[in-house]
């Protein structure tokens, strides 16, 4: 894979910045649409392909991980490259099924509830933070910038991580709750 050219760090940062906050903000805002579109049924199985796609995404993640620290750089990137666009991947499908359907409730009760609206809100709040690191530790492997890569994936590479995985649980938790 060839390396990217670096381009003016300043331009980079603020497209990482822009791209950071308008992704949650639209989210946020689609999500906030109470009319829903219908698109046929189909899109109710989305959110089981959100739990496969959360679940590669953890697996490709700890691959990455394996990879690097074998000093396989091809594996990793390419590894790493595929849960970035499985990622991307799944925010489309998120939002896309939040268009056409309304949220399922959680149904659970006695002190598995907390338990899963704990997972619900640190994975969400989590999901916000981690688009930014996530989109400079890109950046900066594609750039070159591979010591600046190093310092961002000390903290992306744990919260996305973990968004990843407890998007697993989550969506485990949930799964006895949605109608199809």
């Amino acid at each position: 894979m060839e390396v990217l050219q670096p381009v003016k760090e300043q331009k980079a940062n603020r497209v990482i910045n822009v791209l950071a906050i308008a992704i949650p903000v639209a989210v946020a805002v689609l999500l906030g649409i109470r009319q829903k579109v219908d698109l046929g049924n189909w899109t109710s199985y989305l959110p089981h392909i959100n739990g496969v796609i959360n679940s590669v995404t953890s697996v490709l993640l700890l691959l990455g991980l394996y990879f690097i620290k074998q000093k396989d750089i091809q594996a990793h990137k390419l590894t790493m490259l595929t849960a970035f666009t499985l990622g991307s991947l799944f925010l489309v499908s998120y939002v896309l099924y939040h268009l056409t359907n309304d949220s399922t409730p959680y149904g659970g009760q006695g002190w598995i509830r907390p338990v899963y609206y704990f997972l619900l809100i640190s994975h969400i709040v989590l999901s916000v933070v981690v688009v930014w690191f996530v989109l400079r530790a890109v950046y900066f492997a594609l750039s070159g910038q591979i010591l600046k890569h190093k310092q961002t994936v000390k903290y992306a590479y744990p919260i996305w991580l973990y968004v990843s995985i407890t998007g697993v649980i989550v969506y485990l938790m949930i799964k006895p709750y949605y109608l199809h």
